[in-house]
């Protein structure tokens, strides 16, 4: 597989699956065997998620990224035996950085639920071509890793503008929003992965889904206040 096609969702979810160390390898980065370069794709994501680790209390080094031929089997052996041993010397995850299993598991949810919007958010630095090794630390700030997540959005439909019309319903990707005909639609929040495509596809006639940042998603109203009741047309 392409080291291109990694994606953060599978590396946070070895983390909530309790391993405790990811590797990552890939061919050598201006050796694409596919000229897509994704190894360099693959190189930005890890340096992206060491930062967010770093940022959620998680030793970045349980997760590492090589480049390397399919012919260096020696090298390959001697980078994964270290790897493992620095792993072990490390200790077990959430143990070693002294945190309870519980928080450190709800906090890689919550980053796991984030993942479609921080690829949004990042889409143009995760697809730079880094020339220089020198820039890897310094690629992805902390403090841009903590307005990232400060900054992430939430959506909310407006009772007083949802028409009911079901598109959002149709386009939401984790069927998140509940509705129906003549049916006031409210988003689920602990499904939403926060990817905007609500607000995209609601009509801008209607303008009924909002974007929320930095405070709490209103209340949604009752079942009983969901039902629209619509005008007869005059004959």
């Amino acid at each position: 597989m392409c080291s291109g096609r990694v994606d953060p969702e599978f590396i946070i979810r070895a983390f909530l699956n309790k391993i405790d160390g990811v590797f990552i390898g890939g061919c050598r980065l201006n050796e694409c065997n596919y000229t897509t370069h994704g190894n360099y794709h693959a190189l930005n994501i890890a340096l992206l998620l060491k930062k967010i680790m770093e940022y959620i209390g998680m030793n970045p080094e349980r997760l590492k990224i090589e480049f390397m031929s399919s012919g260096e089997g020696i090298l390959f052996a001697e980078i994964v035996n270290n790897f493992t041993k620095k792993i072990k010397e490390i200790g077990p995850i959430g143990k070693a950085e002294k945190t309870d299993q519980k928080i450190l598991e709800s906090r890689l949810k919550e980053i796991s639920k984030l993942i479609p919007y921080i690829k949004i958010a990042k889409k143009e630095k995760l697809e730079t071509v880094i020339k220089d090794p020198a820039q890897y630390k310094d690629f992805f700030t902390t403090d841009e890793i903590e307005r990232l997540i400060d900054s992430a959005p939430s959506y909310y439909i407006d009772p007083d503008k949802c028409q009911a019309c079901n598109i959002c319903i149709k386009k939401c990707p984790v069927d998140a929003i509940d509705g129906g005909k003549n049916l006031i639609h409210i988003i689920d929040q602990e499904k939403c992965i926060k990817c905007g495509t609500c607000i995209k596809a609601c009509p801008e006639r209607f303008n009924a889904v909002k974007e929320i940042i930095g405070v709490d998603v209103p209340a949604s109203i009752s079942e009983a206040k969901r039902k629209i009741i619509r005008k007869s047309k005059k004959k």
